[in-house]
């Protein structure tokens, strides 16, 4: 497989950004964001997610069970280097620090059938990325997902009732799933993924997809771009190094077989040094808790993977899953080497 041939902020990027309890117009991101994720740095406010298949305005939360709502404070455009907010405290409280994070798919997308339950799918099939919205036809089913590669990890919102957020990762397996609003540790359940592993073109679904309307973000991993993988931690101080083949912009990771371990996330642009190292800031995607402050639990983002500088269990003492996304590749086709930090 051949590494990437592009800079990786042209798919992913964070932003941070200062709310101003107005109208904000969010730029610097470099594309026109398909799926934004925001949350604030400093309250206990919920994650807020918007993508451009649902159209803005329309809002989530990964760390709650609730149904979509529409809030045209909110986020309310996707433009072509950003977004723009309204007043809504969550999103742009005045003076509050805020996090986003960006990824590019194709647009507000276009119908697929390839799959026993049709969807409308936006794809970027060079970073393997999609985003895919469906009704689901009840019982057993396949749902196209638009990548032409299998995806490795998919991330599942019901849009019109209450329901946990079901994921799907390939080191737990397709009898299994996570739920990313909880501390859970993974549940076997074939009613979920029907047991069946994603193909290149449809993931399979049972009966627990059983509301009216769904929204799922599939990836496919590419090197040097993106990793979805596995590790068992140490318990040592001197953690574990996690190879990714690139240097992480973004981590998150969560302890798959142990309960009351929340979903930590790391990124490059927040930290108490400033720099990437050590990153040790953590938000929660299960939570709607303001930033944490894990000085004694560290991580450090090199040229190539991530190093555990903590014995912590929510990291390093359990068997974890991770999704991560690059900075920059180790070597690109550019042959233009990463550098260490």
């Amino acid at each position: 497989m051949a590494y990437i041939s592009f800079q990786p902020q042209d798919y992913f990027n964070t932003k941070l950004y200062t709310g101003n309890g107005s109208t904000n117009a969010i730029t610097g991101i470099g594309f026109s964001p398909s799926w934004v994720w925001i949350k604030s740095r400093g309250l206990a406010r919920s994650h807020q997610i918007n993508d451009a298949v649902r159209g803005a305005g329309k809002i989530l939360a990964t760390d709650n069970t609730g149904a979509e709502f529409t809030d045209t404070n909110r986020i309310t455009t996707l433009d072509s280097d950003g977004f723009t907010l309204g007043s809504n405290d969550n999103v742009n409280g005045s003076s509050d620090n805020l996090v986003s994070w960006n990824w590019l798919a194709n647009g507000a997308g276009s119908s697929n059938t390839d799959g026993s339950d049709s969807s409308t799918v936006s794809a970027n099939t060079t970073a393997g990325f999609s985003i895919v919205k469906w009704t689901p036809s009840g019982g057993n089913a396949t749902v196209g997902h638009g990548l032409g590669a299998v995806p490795e990890m998919i991330i599942s919102f019901r849009i019109d009732g209450a329901q946990d957020r079901f994921v799907y990762h390939k080191d737990i397996g397709n009898t299994k799933y996570v739920r990313l609003n909880q501390t859970t540790a993974s549940t076997t359940d074939a009613n979920a993924w029907n047991n069946t592993t994603p193909t290149s073109s449809v993931f399979s679904v049972g009966s627990q997809f059983g509301g009216s309307d769904y929204i799922a973000y599939c990836f496919a991993e590419k090197k040097g771009f993106s990793k979805f993988g596995s590790y068992e931690g140490n318990g040592n101080t001197d953690g574990l190094f996690i190879y990714t083949g690139f240097k992480p912009a973004f981590v998150m990771i969560k302890s798959y077989n142990t309960a009351s371990r929340f979903w930590t996330i790391q990124d490059n642009k927040r930290s108490s040094s400033g720099g990437p190292n050590p990153n040790d800031k953590w938000l929660y995607a299960n939570t709607n808790d303001a930033e944490v402050d894990q000085a004694s639990n560290p991580m450090d983002f090199l040229s190539n993977g991530f190093k555990l500088r903590n014995n912590g269990a929510y990291q390093n003492s359990n068997a974890y899953i991770y999704m991560a996304f690059a900075e920059a590749p180790l070597v690109g086709s550019n042959n233009v080497p990463c550098t260490a930090r």
